[in-house]
């Protein structure tokens, strides 16, 4: 696997997921991000999690969490060309396939081990929080 930098979409597995994306029809976009999602936070706490299955699941809770208030922008060069259709409804299986990607025993997250979490890991609890639900405002009386 190609990497470049510590994002969602940075790098070659990432990039070929979002040209497989593209590729398929519009309505079944969102079922191809539901399958990433399901396909890491259905793993396993016992087996192993290749690269390529996280990575993939990441990419597709960094599209979810594009979607969410405060997330950031899917990449314009990497990310999807095709509109996607609202993935809001994948916030909670996508929460479940990051933390299972960020357990053990998970390839990315060994590929990724430094002793201070490093930037990648800061990437993904910054994804995480994005995706995280939002507390209801209450109106004051």
């Amino acid at each position: 696997m190609g990497t470049w930098d510590v994002g969602p979409f940075d790098n070659d597995t990432a990039a070929d997921w979002c040209g497989d994306l593209d590729d398929a029809s519009p309505d079944a976009r969102a079922g191809l991000v539901r399958e990433s999602l399901a396909r890491a936070a259905g793993t396993s706490a016992t087996a192993y999690l290749d690269a390529d299955a996280s990575v993939e699941a990441v990419v597709a809770a960094a599209l979810v969490a594009a979607q969410c208030p405060g997330g950031e922008p899917v990449d314009p060069h990497y990310g999807p060309d095709e509109p996607l259709p609202d993935l809001t409804g994948l916030r909670s299986l996508a929460l479940q396939a990051l933390d299972r990607v960020m357990a053990e025993p998970s390839e990315l997250l060994e590929l990724w081990a430094e002793p201070d979490g490093g930037p990648w890991q800061t990437s993904m609890n910054r994804l995480r929080r994005t995706l995280q639900p939002q507390a209801p405002v209450l109106a004051r009386t």
